[in-house]
């Protein structure tokens, strides 16, 4: 009795065409964000195949960073306040990269600065922090 080809043969033939599929002009897998622009359209790619899995990926390790990075430069318990506050059911990254290309969209007049500076805007707006005790002060941005 002859069965017939592997789940993986078959996985790669199904795939092949997808993968294949080069991206747009101009389009193709990132290697560097500089703009809000540029973070949004890596977090929310037009194109599809391995470009497209390449930009998510860069996408979600730049957001896990910055995100990471600011949860360790505003420790809890200390006077200097966070810039946002996650609530304590956490968004997946996966529709943190994609609410911050919508919201990238929604507000171009931020297109051109500094990607982290979009990223900390968009943060801020989507999880602001609750208001703070009297006597303390906020580090302005």
């Amino acid at each position: 009795m002859r069965l017939g080809p592997s789940l993986a043969a078959l996985l790669a033939i199904a795939a092949a065409p997808a993968l294949a599929q080069p991206p747009p002009p101009g389009a193709g897998p990132t290697t560097h964000v500089e703009t809000v622009r540029d973070l949004a359209a890596v977090c929310d790619p037009a194109w599809g195949g391995m470009p497209r899995l390449e930009a998510i990926a860069y996408c979600q390790g730049f957001i896990t960073a910055a995100a990471q990075y600011h949860t360790l430069t505003h420790p809890a318990g200390t006077p200097l306040h966070p810039l946002f506050c996650l609530p304590e059911r956490r968004p997946s990254i996966a529709d943190s990269g994609v609410d911050f290309a919508q919201w990238a969209r929604a507000t171009p007049r931020f297109a051109e600065e500094p990607a982290l500076d979009g990223f900390l805007r968009w943060a801020q707006a989507r999880y602001p922090c609750p208001p703070m005790a009297a006597g303390r002060t906020v580090r302005q941005r």
